[in-house]
């Protein structure tokens, strides 16, 4: 399977008046073909500026890289032609109708005017906006405008599709409606650059997951690659009264070969499970009979967010450092 998107060395600087900030420090990347890479990392870590200049809006200042065999300094007009981009905020006339926006859009990406409406027809169908078509995007809600701003990137047919952030700001319904559509494009074919910071996200839907953190490739791999890296199943365990926590720790580290860790507010102790469920079985079984009680057990198996804690030492969602969002569109 040969890479759609291939990057090496990518290298940007951002110069202020009394200091620079290097937004990319080498990064390579690879995206085969019919695949979904997930770039995945904090507000400010370099993932859209590595966006913007594989969708040929920002030079890099050294390193290269290629698009459907299309370099991107030399041939940005052949790669604009085989990709669609959507940006974090939707690049959409709000003072228009969704079917007037998307034939505009067509008829941007060159298609004839019979074309840009028999294709707005067909994307208004798909994102369920039939019934909006006529309405004023002013009116629309903020889910309506994602999926109206995700079907003008698909107006002229793209062989890849960068969607930077694409479910920031949508409530948890309309997220998960946006996963659905994409999940819809994957299976057409679609090839797919995902730039997010909610790791449930990537979990979903990438076949691979770059982290990026202060512009370095700390990670690459599938999520439960990734999540291999911090370890495995570990128990957790709710504790009800204070004065049996050190009876139930021996028992514990008893049960599982390994003394547990112990959150003294919550009373919760953790402690890795080997056995998987067998273990935890045992665990209830031994407390029971020892008449220690609990709130709250479970056996809990890593996160993405476990992983980003642990190879960045910070959450996930952290302040942005002057990332800019892409808010045009590659046409």
């Amino acid at each position: 399977m040969s890479d759609l998107i291939s990057a090496h060395g990518l290298v940007k600087v951002y110069k202020g008046r009394k200091s620079e900030v290097r937004a990319l420090d080498g990064v390579d990347l690879a995206v085969p073909e019919g695949t979904v890479l997930g770039l995945l990392g904090p507000n400010g870590a370099g993932k859209t500026t590595a966006v913007r200049i594989l969708a040929t809006l920002l030079k890099p200042d050294a390193g290269t890289a290629t698009v459907g065999g299309h370099d991107i300094v030399r041939e940005p007009d052949a790669i604009r032609r085989l990709m669609g981009l959507s940006g974090q905020y939707a690049a959409v006339d709000e003072n228009l109708t969704g079917s007037e926006n998307l034939w505009l859009f067509g008829r941007l990406y060159q298609l004839s005017s019979a074309e840009a409406h028999s294709r707005a027809d067909e994307l208004l169908g798909q994102f369920d906006l039939e019934d909006a078509r006529d309405r004023v995007v002013k009116t629309y809600s903020g889910g309506m405008r994602r999926r109206l701003d995700l079907a003008s990137a698909l107006i002229g047919r793209p062989r890849l599709l960068i969607l930077d952030e694409p479910t920031t700001g949508l409530d948890p319904r309309s997220r998960l409606g946006m996963w659905d559509v994409i999940r819809g494009l994957v299976r057409e074919g679609v090839t797919l650059l995902l730039t997010t910071q909610y790791l449930e996200e990537a979990d979903e839907l990438a076949d691979k997951i770059t982290v990026i953190d202060h512009g370095k490739i700390i990670a690459l791999g599938t999520a439960d690659e990734l999540k291999s890296q911090v370890g495995g199943e570990r128990i957790e365990v709710v504790i009800r009264d204070r004065d049996t926590i050190a009876q139930a720790r021996e028992l514990l580290a008893r049960d599982c070969g390994e003394e547990p860790t112990l959150d003294e507010h919550t009373r919760k102790m953790t402690v890795p499970a080997h056995g998987g469920a067998q273990t935890l079985v045992q665990i209830v079984r031994d407390l029971d009979e020892a008449g220690i009680h609990i709130d709250d057990i479970a056996l809990r198996r890593p996160t993405l967010d476990d992983v980003f804690l642990a190879l960045t030492g910070h959450a996930s969602v952290d302040d942005p450092t002057g990332d800019e969002p892409v808010k045009g569109r590659a046409a």
